[in-house]
């Protein structure tokens, strides 16, 4: 048996501009509608980082100029009705500055990964405590148990599986076997233990697997693809939406190299791009709805014969959740709800952690 865990990265642009009702409340409040529909569930990984800023400034100024109260309202409806919410963390948002109506980022805390224990500690002890204080009213049963590091910056991950340990959390869901990326956050997840199977980390390093690790990583399912299975119609939307919303660079901000500014010759770069393989996640808003059928098939193919219950997880964002993607996704949502012989819908309570412990191979 196979458990979906649909995990919903629930933020704005990455630069802080936006509006958090376009970007979150109202795409969001369309997919549960949508879930409900399927008997779906959905896991927000809520950005608290952004979402106490939001807090600060009504309560500070008397306006909820970012949506705030409607925020809370839909967190607490998604626990009414059976879903999850769980933590996700931008933490250049600590100390970001409103400016022009957009929050000005503190890059110096961009990537969590690179943050001192203390800092990294205070940020999952107040964001925890948010979620906690705000849902054990709605479900006594409510536990923030999971996390997802903005921008995946697990690595090094010391730091943040100690402060994660230190405060209760059992699950990391950041990590995506062949992704990598070197620009302000650098991470190279190509030797993750699998990409679909949990295990537990070793204290040196997420990708690591150690039996007496006191974390689990359950990685968002990902294979390797050449560049033409990531031409649909939502992927080229992102990437126009990004385009319209960059991350400005610093002279505060010296590490950051873009792709632009890489010494790799233009040549290099289009044969890379068109030849090697890269890191296709199974990503609910940008896929097609046929794609993540035929995925889904995949991983019964290769995995069917555990015998346990694997959890399979999707990753998606609101920001980027369109009319296309809707009518795409529900023949996929439809797929799962019909075949439940071989697929369900899940949370991440749904698991017994301790199955994972034990080596599952393929």
């Amino acid at each position: 048996m196979f458990g979906h865990l649909f995990t919903l990265d629930y933020e704005i642009h990455g630069n802080g501009e936006g509006s958090p009702y376009k970007l979150m409340v109202e795409p969001t409040d369309r997919m549960l509608t949508l879930f409900d529909k399927y008997g779906a569930k959905l896991t927000i990984m809520a950005d608290v980082g952004e979402i106490l800023k939001f807090k600060e400034h009504a309560e500070r100024t008397g306006k909820d100029d970012f949506d705030y109260y409607k925020i809370e309202e839909q967190l607490i409806r998604a626990i009414k009705t059976g879903h999850d919410v769980q933590l996700h963390i931008h933490s250049s948002y600590f100390k970001s500055i409103l400016e022009n109506g957009a929050w000005k980022q503190n890059w110096e805390e961009y990537s969590l990964a690179d943050l001192p224990y203390e800092r990294v500690n205070e940020m999952i002890s107040t964001c925890k405590k948010f979620l906690e204080d705000l849902l054990h009213g709605v479900d006594d049963n409510y536990n923030c148990i999971a996390f997802r590091a903005a921008n995946w910056s697990m690595s090094p991950s010391q730091n943040i599986m100690k402060a994660l340990i230190g405060n209760g959390l059992k699950i990391d869901t950041s990590v995506f076997k062949f992704g990598k990326r070197n620009d302000r956050v650098k991470f190279d997840y190509s030797n993750a233990d699998s990409e679909l199977l949990p295990w537990p980390i070793d204290d040196s390093d997420v990708c690591r697997r150690n039996e007496d690790g006191a974390l689990i990583e359950v990685p968002i399912y990902c294979e390797n693809r050449r560049v033409w299975t990531f031409l649909t119609p939502n992927r080229i939307f992102r990437v126009l939406q990004a385009s319209q919303h960059k991350h400005a660079k610093h002279e505060e901000d010296p590490g950051y190299v873009s792709e632009q500014e890489s010494k790799q010759s233009l040549p290099g770069k289009l044969y890379n791009f068109f030849m090697a393989k890269h890191a296709w996640k199974f990503d609910f808003n940008q896929c097609t709805g046929n794609q993540l059928i035929r995925g889904s098939k995949r991983i019964y193919d290769k995995y069917g014969h555990l015998g346990v219950k694997i959890p399979v997880v999707l990753i998606g964002h609101s920001k980027i959740f369109t009319g296309i993607n809707e009518r795409s996704l529900e023949p996929f949502l439809a797929f799962i709800a019909e075949n439940h012989d071989k697929y369900c819908f899940s949370k991440f309570s749904d698991f017994d952690l301790q199955t994972f412990r034990e080596k599952l191979t393929a």
